[in-house]
């Protein structure tokens, strides 16, 4: 596999980071796309330890194919044992996001996290991408990124002040030069490493305020009720995906750790979960025993690698 021409580390931190005993009692976290899938599995992970989760998603109304709403997220939040907050909000619209953070702040008092979870997809070759494709994955991937976490600064500068440990975490991948990264989808891939380059900048202009910026991917699909209309049904059923459990656990792994220090990190979720001691991971499999796919991003050899520990 031909070197990168520009390589970031997947994950800068070390042993010596391990579970810090800090605390999302009464933290406010807002979630992108957290109606259904892995934003909603990192706000019922987070709910558990008591946090207030703001779910900031367009589904309002039930979906005739995908499960879940704001409202039906909310629910589950609060039974998990967390507060929440239901926002009908398009990352695309400025206003839009302002009234979510208002609203925010009206209920909860203040801002902690931010997870910019919410993305458009098309695995499209240039040919057959239109440009409403296009815009639509650049205003909601790069454009939805920047603008939430600009509009969230104030209110995560204040938490850093208050000593909250305030966080913006994405979920967007190693920003890695592989031409193979790019070339049977490049909108795509120019769209989702724009949310990477927010990471790299955000991280170097926030240091002085400690608030941290880190971006997460998943080693291997992720099993979703919205997998089914990726990749021409490849991961039907599940087929060779882990469940949604190992990107939440690994998200909260990482924003368990100080504001301060941990910042700047493209993370896997596997080697995140296996700095902290983790070594079961076919209790995450969709379907035990099956052989895992990578997932887009992966450069071939690293996955290799992480098969030879399992």
């Amino acid at each position: 596999h031909a070197l990168s021409v520009l390589y970031f580390p997947w994950l800068t931190f070390c042993a010596t980071f391990a579970m810090s005993n800090i605390s999302f009692r009464g933290k406010t976290v807002i979630i992108t796309g957290a109606s259904r899938g892995i934003g909603k599995a990192i706000g019922l992970r987070l709910a558990k330890d008591g946090a207030n989760i703001v779910i900031a998603a367009k589904t309002a109304t039930p979906h005739p194919k995908l499960p879940g709403t704001i409202y039906t997220a909310a629910d589950e939040m609060m039974k998990a044992g967390g507060k929440a907050l239901a926002c009908i909000v398009d990352v695309r619209d400025q206003a839009s996001i302002q009234k979510c953070i208002d609203e925010t702040i009206v209920k909860f008092g203040g801002i902690d996290i931010l997870v910019n979870n919410a993305s458009a997809i098309a695995l499209t070759n240039t040919a057959d991408t239109d440009m409403k494709r296009y815009d639509l994955m650049h205003h909601i991937n790069t454009r939805g990124t920047y603008l939430f976490s600009k509009l969230c600064l104030p209110h995560l500068r204040d938490s850093a002040k208050r000593g909250r440990n305030p966080h913006i975490l994405n979920l967007s991948p190693p920003l890695s030069m592989v031409p193979e990264f790019f070339g049977g989808h490049v909108a795509y891939t120019m769209a989702k490493y724009g949310m990477s380059m927010c990471v790299l900048g955000m991280a170097e202009e926030f240091k002085p305020d400690g608030i941290a910026v880190n971006a997460i991917w998943p080693l291997t699909m992720i099993w979703t009720a919205a997998a089914d209309f990726l990749q021409d049904g490849l991961a039907a059923g599940g087929r060779g995906c882990r469940r949604v459990e190992i990107m939440s656990d690994a998200a909260h792994a990482m924003m368990s750790k100080p504001s301060g220090s941990y910042t700047g990190n493209f993370a896997i979720d596997e080697e995140v979960l296996r700095a902290e001691g983790v070594k079961d991971f076919e209790k995450y499999s969709a379907n035990p025993g099956e052989f895992l796919i990578p997932d887009l991003f992966i450069d071939p050899e690293k996955f290799d690698l992480f098969n030879s520990k399992m």
